[in-house]
């Protein structure tokens, strides 16, 4: 009797202590669902958009640049975030991309379908839906939409393409030029409006649009000698003869041999007084017209680099598919020079947000706005629908939501980007949008994602999308979809 008195006491004992603990023990759980309850602080959210940035040419999607290291900076971003291997636009064509992103809408309903389109400013765009949510929003860099944008506290836009060397802008007040190379104005524009510029009781969105490595690949000076030593790698289908394709790709104007012009687009011999009317071919010419606004010093360090390679270049006297392979080799080296320049850019945005002890709060997304040809079926450019055009880059970094490192195989489009940018900032996604947010995908949401947001039929009609719609598998590459191609 004596130990089971005991025995009682001592257990009389433990609940006597727990009945004096458990209150603490629920004060806590209280206070703890309490905090887990609050809503987080709304992100501010920073967008990084270059122009024609392959995501061949990024070392994080392992293709077959990476070798040469060409972005180390956003390769940091997707080592810290969620990298979309499968990230597609709707329209692959600059005006048309941006447009899609403005509206959350195809081209077809937001009225923008082809570069010289007018863009109406006056419809919805989600800049303007993040304004009424309280987010102050800001533009710099390529815009392409024409008129003046609307939805921004601050914008200061290139007109048109806008050119690589003292960049005109449009802005409030009127149209300036800036000297520098466009990749640095753009840069230094966004990094001034962070440090001073912004509201800083609110929220922001900053659009950070570069015109780099859009043709005609000018890169800035700094740059000239990057890869000057080095052979690049060269794509398996360099020399393709489109046999496997349909009959159409065989009639086109994005060949290297062909069509890619000696002097417009890879500068042989060009200066400011190059006869122009005299050349044969050339569609582009804005790097001659870039030329004739480049300071003396600029047009100096320019031609002290090219001009003793232009030299050797006649001296050897290429043919055949040894011109084709020095063509690839001077144009490819090119785009990745103008692509560490957008690199840099990404490093300094990353590092001002860090000095400004905004990093933890801040959503930093780097995409473009399609993919492109380096050489890839002995093309270049975006105008022939294949993946190489249609495919971007998508990296997304998210501090306690996406999971660092991680990688995404859903099918994304560039149509999904207004609707998560709203459901980044709490803000209510309008039905008349066609695209679906990412926030699941980026949160690791199972339960949303089965339940439809993206994990849909291969095909289906919707109303909604007007017309055949959501084309999205997970873990299915585009390429083997049998539907898409026919």
């Amino acid at each position: 009797m004596r130990r089971c008195a005991d025995g009682e006491s001592r257990f009389f004992s433990r609940v006597a202590r727990g009945v004096v603990i458990l209150p603490w023990l629920l004060l806590l759980a209280a206070a703890t669902t309490a905090v887990a309850a609050q809503p987080a602080a709304r992100p501010n959210i920073v967008f990084i958009f270059s122009d024609d940035h392959a995501p061949h040419a990024i070392g994080a999607y392992n293709g077959w640049l990476k070798s040469v290291n060409p972005t180390p900076n956003i390769d940091a971003l997707a080592a810290s975030g969620m990298l979309f291997r499968n990230s597609f636009c709707t329209n692959s064509i600059c005006g048309p991309s941006r447009a899609v992103i403005q509206t959350g809408k195809h081209s077809h309903k937001n009225g923008f379908m082809n570069n010289g389109n007018s863009f109406d400013w006056n419809q919805q765009t989600f800049p303007k839906l993040l304004q009424q949510a309280g987010y102050t929003t800001a533009l710099y860099g390529k815009s392409h939409l024409q008129g003046k944008p609307q939805g921004y506290d601050d914008w200061k836009v290139l007109p048109g393409q806008g050119l690589y060397y003292n960049p005109d802008l449009i802005t409030p007040e009127g149209r300036v030029r800036v000297e520098g190379h466009c990749t640095d104005v753009v840069t230094d524009l966004a990094v001034e409006w962070l440090r001073e510029g912004r509201d800083g009781s609110k929220p922001f969105m900053l659009m950070v649009q570069h015109k780099a490595p859009h043709r005609n690949w000018m890169p800035a000076l700094r740059h000239l000698s990057l890869y000057d030593d080095m052979q690049m790698p060269e794509p398996n289908t360099l020399f393709d003869k489109w046999h496997d394709n349909a009959p159409p790709a065989r009639f086109q104007e994005l060949e290297i041999d062909r069509h890619m012009h000696l002097n417009f687009d890879l500068f042989v011999d060009l200066t400011p007084d190059f006869d122009a009317d005299a050349a044969e071919g050339g569609t582009d010419r804005s790097a001659w017209r870039t030329m004739q606004r480049m300071s003396p010093e600029q047009l100096a360090a320019w031609r002290a680099f090219y001009g003793p390679r232009d030299d050797a270049f006649h001296e050897a006297g290429l043919t055949a598919d040894g011109l084709v392979r020095w063509k690839y080799q001077r144009y490819v080296k090119n785009y990745l020079r103008c692509v560490r320049g957008v690199d840099e850019s990404v490093g300094t945005l990353i590092k001002t947000l860090e000095e400004l002890g905004l990093s933890d709060n801040t959503v930093v997304i780097y995409s473009s706005d399609q993919g492109f040809y380096i050489g890839d079926h002995g093309w270049y450019d975006k105008r022939w629908m294949y993946e190489e055009s249609l495919k971007m880059p998508l990296i997304v970094k998210w501090p306690g939501v996406a999971e660092a490192g991680s990688v995404n195989e859903d099918l994304v489009q560039n149509l999904d980007y207004a609707e998560t940018f709203l459901e980044m900032a709490g803000a209510e996604i309008p039905a008349d949008m066609q695209g679906r947010s990412l926030v699941p995908l980026l949160a690791g949401d199972i339960a949303r994602r089965l339940a439809g947001e993206h994990l849909l039929p291969l095909l289906r009609v919707s109303e909604r999308a007007h017309g055949a719609a959501a084309l999205r598998r997970p873990q299915r590459p585009l390429q083997t979809d049998p539907l898409l191609s026919v």
